[in-house]
């Protein structure tokens, strides 16, 4: 099933439909996406058509509904870091012996449409990093590789966008992963069992419709399930939760030269299956001139 929140005539609400080519349908006023995820009961899907447009795509879908907006917040968002061959090897670094990991703060997160917002008083290489990103569904301690797939209750994009010169400066990546608006998630959820193999997708990322980034989670070295079974041996995982799972290669700063996202850019995130997310970008500080400088490590 796919499921969205979209606003309904000035109303949040949830919609959903049972594959990329039913009609969107309202889910009852009290009913969230949030609610669905930690109740793990979908909703019937025989509510109020609201169209067939893709949230994300413009438009919007039809009976009064604007376009997509943030489907939920989550509490916990896990980040994975050298997550893709193509990726370390872009970068010169070796492969991991275990997952890298680090923390993306929840109020980092926006949604589809919303700004990608920095100071560059504060950073001037702000970099995209296109992710499938995983929602966990039931409670997870020290569970198996085997029984981690039962704890997934579905997928959705983000982009780990990173300031890569605090991580160069900082040495760790709190600050360069957990500025505001650096976590764009989004435009829809889709439940795991209409995801029939989550390595096998295309990740693509535009920048002003620049193709930049163009991957495939078959090139990831940890899969899903290691992930989750690793996270879960130091961290309980809850509902709602967010595991991003790494970035195939073609960030910016390990361009020659290195580019840099920049005010009045559109940054364009999409998984083969789940979604496109779209979300401008803006200065809070007003400049509209940003310098590439060296490349940095980390991803």
């Amino acid at each position: 099933m796919h499921l969205a929140t979209l606003v309904h005539r000035g109303r949040r609400r949830l919609v959903s439909r049972p594959d990329a080519d039913g009609a969107w349908r309202l889910a009852p006023p009290s009913v969230t996406l949030a609610g669905v995820i930690a109740d793990g009961v979908l909703p019937a899907g025989d509510g109020e058509p609201v169209g067939t447009t893709e949230p994300g795509d413009g438009g919007g879908p039809a009976g009064g509904s604007g376009g997509p907006v943030l489907p939920y917040r989550p509490a916990t968002l896990h980040g994975i870091g050298l997550n893709y061959r193509d990726t370390i090897a872009e970068m010169g670094w070796r492969t991991p012996a275990e997952p890298y990991l680090f923390p993306k703060l929840c109020s980092s997160v926006i949604g589809p449409g919303e700004a990608i917002v920095f100071d560059p008083e504060l950073t001037r290489r702000v970099d995209w990093e296109t992710e499938l990103a995983v929602v966990i569904g039931t409670e997870a301690r020290h569970v198996t590789e085997e029984d981690a797939p039962r704890h997934v209750f579905g997928y959705t994009v983000a982009n780990d966008i990173s300031a890569r010169d605090l991580q160069e400066s900082d040495g760790q990546w709190v600050r360069g992963k957990g500025l505001d608006t650096f976590c764009p998630l989004g435009p829809l959820v889709v439940t795991a069992d209409a995801v029939p193999d989550p390595h096998a997708l295309r990740i693509r990322t535009r920048v002003n419709g620049e193709l930049v980034q163009d991957g495939a989670t078959a090139d990831m070295v940890f899969r899903i399930p290691r992930l989750i079974a690793y996270l879960s041996r130091f961290f309980t995982l809850r509902p709602g939760d967010v595991v991003l799972t790494g970035t195939p290669a073609g960030c910016g700063d390990y361009m020659t030269p290195p580019r840099a996202l920049r005010p009045g850019d559109l940054l364009e995130s999409e998984v083969e299956g789940i979604g496109r997310l779209v979300n401008p970008v803006r200065s809070a500080g007003g400049a509209d001139l940003l310098r590439p400088r060296q490349a940095a490590g980390g991803r």
